[in-house]
């Protein structure tokens, strides 16, 4: 398995064939008093990459962005920085770190919120109950990620004889699992005011579902349920609607998007089941 920890000092980075901009925020960004130097490989369709967006937006972060696209193989120049040719993928420097590159969205968005605790994960030994917290949020990520989003895309493409079982698979592991871990919830988990690494993890899911909802991919009934849920609803709404998130997300372009990667996945599924 590959590390996704590496260095890039010998990586070729052919920065014209990419979309790039820089992000500034009003912090400093500084990281133990070293101000460090981003560069933030993602797509914006891609809800994995979202995951370490909303941390180095709500971190306060610069960046600077190349955008990755992903209907089309990767370039040499890209898998020479991460040779698994996906998203997110940042190259950090920072005091003795020279451009390190990091990659996997969960280790990305941990590593950049350890350089940096805050609201959204305190760091281990900040108070005697920080490690506490730290796994109840870890937990948190864990269930949503293994009990409720493993459903979504058998959800998206059941066929009209598997869809009212797999969008109940999908609810009822919400009510189950989610719905009482988001009891404490003010908004956000477990009575924070603030976003927490939970939901920067979870969120551009969510955030997805809402518009897999708008674009008809899945039943309306799906959002009828949740929002009959008294935590979660009020959960989902704060954090579907935040800045943070909400950021750089381009409905409309994705709404379309995930119509056409659907009818080709429930095509090739169609075929398959000829075979």
């Amino acid at each position: 398995m590959r590390t996704a920890w590496k260095h890039s000092r010998k990586a070729k980075v052919c920065q014209a064939t990419s979309k790039m901009a820089t992000y500034a925020t009003h912090s400093t960004g500084s990281t133990n008093g070293i101000a460090p130097k981003i560069k933030f490989y993602t797509n914006h369709g891609c809800p994995w990459a979202h995951r370490a967006q909303i941390t180095l937006k709500e971190l306060g972060l610069p960046y600077e962005e190349v955008i990755i696209p992903l209907d089309k193989p990767r370039e040499q120049w890209y898998l020479d920085i991460n040779p698994r040719g996906l998203v997110p993928t940042i190259e950090y420097s920072a005091g003795p770190l020279d451009k390190e590159i990091i990659y996997e969205s969960a280790i990305v968005s941990q590593f950049l919120a350890d350089i940096r605790p805050s609201h959204l994960l305190p760091g281990s030994n900040s108070s005697p109950t920080a490690a506490l917290n730290r796994a109840h949020l870890a937990f948190f990520v864990d269930t949503f990620m293994t009990k409720v989003n493993s459903n979504t895309y058998p959800m998206l493409l059941a066929s009209d004889d598997e869809k009212e079982q797999k969008t109940k698979a999908y609810t009822a592991a919400i009510e189950k699992d989610i719905e009482p871990l988001l009891k404490d919830a003010k908004p956000f988990f477990a009575g924070s005011e603030q976003l927490t690494f939970a939901e920067t993890q979870v969120a551009p899911f969510l955030l997805r579902l809402r518009s897999y909802i708008k674009g008809n991919f899945i039943d309306a009934s799906v959002g009828e349920k949740l929002e009959a849920l008294p935590n979660f609803s009020k959960w989902w709404s704060a954090i579907t609607n935040h800045p943070s998130i909400t950021f750089n997300f381009e409905e409309e372009t994705f709404i379309e998007n995930t119509g056409k990667r659907l009818a080709k996945l429930k095509a090739e599924k169609a075929e398959k089941a000829k075979v």
